[in-house]
């Protein structure tokens, strides 16, 4: 691949490294700001490379090289609608005059953010660092860093330009630290190492000093960047004292690629006895002004501040940019401490944070942690933005390089360390430093760059979590261990049940510990735990907990007498022991979850909990001589347009044999309201962060209602109060409607940032999330749970079928059109809606049986009539179709007097005093139609004062329904015998 580089960079061109991992539209929009023209694809990604981007790019093969293994194509913008954006940024695409490469960031928050390195920005890079390094014809220089890292360009050149041999390792040697230093540093004698202080750690003390940098090495410099530079304390540990390599400490951005300081550590340095506590970024390379600027944006010389990069021909274009200014500087977000003519590394902003009142340098407390003799790699960072977590790979577990699962046997050797590792923290650092939890780890995770995975980490944490509370044998021990390592006692001394915990040596900052252990280990959520902790002893801490816990959780408590079998989750909490199972189940009430497309699902039955189409209860399609007519019930006025659509919580009434009936509707206005079924009465109301269009869902239990919002949140709310329980943060808008696992209590929705998340609401935590292939996730994911099936869709063409369980990919479909429909199935059939005016139905396998073509696109979403085999769906053309499930073939068509984006819903026709089953959909233009699912006749209609992009939901003869004119309706269905 080198070679081809230099042949490209010889032609006058630029070349850009594209990641294969990486989503295809953002290859797709990194393409078009930098108006490639041809790729050079490895064979074996051949396939890859035309399936995630056929979509947005139209390919032609040139030809192939099979010298080096590659083919190269032509890439040429599709004009779709879809990719306007990216049509809108290659029209200007800037010119390449003087260009060497081209980088971009991954997009994972947004568009990805090209880098545009001209050659007179890298050569003097090039051309110090060489001079720096003494580089000769003798080095072997290791490429540590992807094409897509700019460290790689000083690699590459660096070996190129003075004659020495470039050493390239395929990528899973990097994850293989044994392997890859027996390659390095035996059979290769590397001679040149650059690469972030992580990944140098991942070898482990014992291979750091035997091999890296024993007195013999054959390593002659270490440049280590990326990545704060380990004290030299810390290098000191690494290196025998007869070792010879040279280490420096090298810093830079992307952003004014690659590198601005380069410091040489002097080897007196490492060897004194008064160590300083961290390394200087050092003097500025070739060509290149480094500053400071304090907040107000003033250059100082003393004291901290943020460092600027730049210089007269130190320039690279940023996005849209179309000219490089001479003498720009960059702000880095990294701050520093100037002293004297050194500038000494503080660390991002946002990694300087106030923790109970007081400073907090995160980076200088993974510095400390790392000086420990029993910690040979760490890093620190916070869960959710407030819990202190420290990432530990311990001495004695690193140099064993676990692999990514916990070790069997080494449950004694972690209590130990963390016990030991905690005890000399104390000793060191004020309280507010401390860390909440110490999660010991193998390996630290690393990005593909090399860097810290702080993401991966905090998914260990919580895969650790959940893995610590299923070991305990009951809800005290598990109490008894929290309280003992809060209070910092070894765990053999006894804990008297009538103590309390601040006499027992707890101050304010150690409760708000406990309270955060006992909510993050044992999932459970609670307002009222402080205070417990704060008035009352060990045993009423543990009895208010046994009170949050499902019975069957608490079973296993000091306070039941007796086992409990398994059984649904429940929202009835506080179950005591002297109350009997039956007694139990006689008080949990039935509930049942009405929403769009006649979807019920009752949980917490005496019955099995199920998902069944609603109300659909059969009866003969008899003709009746009576009328029928819609009326309005009541109106809500919830303050803006309302897209949503409702969905009806019932639960039985203990003192009534009718239902408590709620209703939940979110509005373009920000708010959620809970409306009483039967009198339009509002029960609360919420204000979230911003704009709702996702309707909502209710959780398992039916004590938690699930809405996503524009602001990229999932909310849980409580049904009785709409107080938020949990509130789980995605990547961008969530539009998509919630599904929920009636098996297991799972909540799945998408989001905009094109995933699907699958949620744990009782544990507060996300189980899996899954990439959808490229585009937003606007459709609302269809559950299957008998099956364990999910089925999604995305903006980007893409029909997923995923284990419900684990999110791994069981069968994918993709067509060069979007999803706006949501995926229904039934009876071995999943069907979905297409943009290119299609109806498609699939096998459970993933082969397309038929597809029948509207004359308009289509949004509204399937529904299934079971018991008649049959489906209906919208169209834009304005038309309801009725086509058989087999075939696809049309039975009927209705044509209503606006386009048909809602879902219609199938229900039985008896409460409102007609047999047979009924349809109901609504068109753009505000008509509620009610149709005869045999034939689609025409029942009756009703005309609401807006336009209507809502779908009906509806029980007995109560039809609810939000509309574009600021209300939520909620229409009865009524019949009269016909005159004769």
């Amino acid at each position: 691949m080198s070679c081809l580089l230099v042949r490209i960079l010889q032609s006058d061109a630029a070349y850009v490294p594209l990641d294969p991992e990486a989503p295809g539209f953002i290859a797709a929009e990194v393409m078009s700001q930098c108006g490639l023209k041809y790729c050079a694809v490895t064979n074996g990604l051949v396939q890859q490379f035309q399936a995630s981007l056929t979509k947005y790019i139209t390919m032609e093969i040139c030809g192939e090289l099979p010298k080096f293994r590659v083919t190269l194509i032509q890439i040429e913008p599709r004009p779709v609608a879809e990719t306007e954006q990216v049509r809108a940024q290659s029209a200007d695409v800037p010119e390449h005059k003087g260009l060497a490469y081209v980088l971009h960031t991954s997009g994972t928050t947004g568009a990805p953010k090209t880098v545009r390195v001209p050659h007179k920005c890298i050569l003097p890079n090039i051309v110090d660092l060489r001079s720096l390094f003494q580089i000769n014809a003798d080095d072997v220089v290791f490429l540590a860093s992807p094409l897509t890292f700019d460290p790689s360009v000083v690699d590459i050149f660096l070996a190129l330009s003075s004659g020495a041999q470039l050493l390239i390792v395929p990528t899973v040697m990097k994850k293989i630290p044994n392997r890859l230093a027996r390659l390095l540093f035996k059979d290769h004698r590397t001679t040149v190492l650059q690469v972030t202080p992580t990944l140098l750690m991942r070898f482990g003390h014992r291979i750091l000093k035997q091999d890296v940098l024993s007195s013999g090495s054959s390593v002659r410099v270490l440049a280590l960047g990326g990545e704060a530079c380990p004290s030299p304390a810390l290098l000191s540990t690494w290196r025998h004292e007869d070792n010879k390599t040279c280490i420096f400490n090298i810093y830079g951005i992307t952003e004014v690629s690659c590198w601005a300081c380069c410091y040489k550590i002097p080897e007196s340095l490492l060897l004194s006895i008064n160590l300083p506590s961290s390394v200087p970024l050092g003097a500025p390379l070739m060509d290149t002004v480094v500053e400071v600027r304090d907040d107000h944006g003033c250059i100082i010389s003393e004291g901290e501040g943020q460092v600027f990069i730049g210089g007269e021909d130190r320039v690279c274009l940023l996005d849209g940019e179309d000219t490089a200014v001479p003498g720009t500087m960059r702000a880095t977000g990294d701050w520093v401490n100037a002293k004297g003519d050194q500038l000494y590394y503080l660390g991002r902003r946002d990694r300087i944070i106030k923790r109970n009142g007081k400073r907090l340098n995160l980076d200088s407390l993974q510095q400390l942690i790392l000086s420990l003799p029993q910690v040979q790699a760490c890093a620190v960072g916070l869960y959710e933005g407030l819990r202190l977590l420290a990432f530990v790979v311990s001495s004695a577990a690193g140099d064993q390089m676990a692999a990514s699962t916990f070790p069997s046997g080494s449950a004694q050797l972690g209590a130990d360390a963390t016990s030991l590792i905690l005890k000399q923290l104390s000793l060191l650092l004020p309280s507010h430093s401390i860390p909440d939890t110490l999660v010991l780890v193998p390996e630290l995770s690393l990005t593909p760059h090399g860097k810290v995975d702080m993401d991966a980490l905090m998914r260990t944490y919580r895969r650790q979590r959940d893995f610590r509370f299923s070991q305990p044998d009951d809800l005290k021990q598990t109490l008894l261990t929290l309280w003992q390592e809060a209070l910092g006692l070894p765990g053999n001394v006894n804990i008297d049940e009538q103590s309390n915990f601040l006499f027992a040596g707890g101050d304010s900052l150690k409760v708000l510990r406990l309270r955060e252990d006992i909510l993050t280990y044992m999932g459970v959520s609670s307002l009222n735990l402080l205070e417990v902790i704060l008035d009352g002893t060990f045993s009423d801490v543990l009895q208010h907990l046994t009170q949050l816990l499902p019975a069957e959780e608490s079973s296993a408590s000091t306070f039941e007498s007796k086992k409990h079998p398994a059984g649904p989750l429940s929202g009835i909490h506080g179950k005591r022991a002297h109350k009997s199972i039956e007694t139990e189940q006689e008080e949990k009430p039935d509930v049942k979850v009405v929403r769009r497309a006649s979807e019920v699902m009752e949980v917490n039955t005496r019955k099995a909990d199920r998902t069944e189409n609603l109300q659909v209860l059969g009866g003969k399609d008899l003709s009746r001589p009576i009328s029928m007519s819609l009326s309005q019930s009541w109106s809500s006025d919830t303050g803006r347009c309302v897209d949503a659509t409702p969905v009806i919580l019932l639960r039985a009434n203990q003192r009534s044999d009718v239902p408590k009936a709620t209703v939940f509707i979110g509005s373009h206005s920000h708010r959620v309201q809970a409306l009483d079924l039967v009198t339009g009465n509002l029960l609360w109301e919420r204000v979230l962060g911003d704009r709702i269009e996702a309707s909502a869902a209710v959780s398992r239990c039916g004590s938690l209602i699930v809405v996503g919002c524009y602001d990229g949140c999932v909310y849980f709310l409580c049904s009785d109060s709409g107080e938020t329980q949990w509130l789980f943060k995605t990547g961008d808008a969530v539009k998509s409607s919630p599904a929920v696992d009636p098996v297991s209590g799972l909540v799945v929705v998408g989001s905009h940032d094109g995933h699907v998340y699958a949620l744990n609401p009782q544990l507060q935590l996300c189980v899996w999330k899954h990439h959808c292939g490229g585009g937003a996730v606007f459709s609302s994911p269809h559950l299957q749970a008998t099956h364990r099936r999910l089925y999604a869709a995305s903006l980007g063409g893409h029909l997923l079928c995923l284990d419900l369980d684990s999110g791994h990919v069981m069968w994918s479909y993709c067509r060069d059109t979007p999803f706006f429909s949501s995926p229904n199935f039934f009876c071995g059939h999943v069907v979905i809606g297409s943009v290119d005016g299609n109806i498609c139905c699939f096998s459970d396998t993933g082969e397309l049986l038929w597809q029948f073509l509207t004359e308009g696109p289509v949004f509204s979403s399937p529904c299934f009539v079971p018991e008649q085999q049959k489906l209906l769906c919208g169209s834009h053309d304005g038309r309801l179709y009725c086509l058989n499930c087999s075939d696809g073939s049309l039975v009927w068509t209705f044509q209503t007097t606006g386009k048909v984006y809602s879902t219609p819903c199938v229900f039985d026709g008896f409460a409102a005093g007609r047999r047979g089953v009924l349809v109901g959909v609504a068109s753009t233009d505000g008509t509620i139609w009610i149709l005869d699912a045999r034939d689609g006749q025409i029942v009756t209609s009703h005309t609401l004062p807006g336009e209507v992009f809502s779908s009906l939901v509806v029980w007995d003869n109560t039809l609810v329904i939000g509309c574009r004119n600021d209300y939520v309706y909620c229409l009865n269905l009524k019949s009269q015998l016909k005159d004769i």
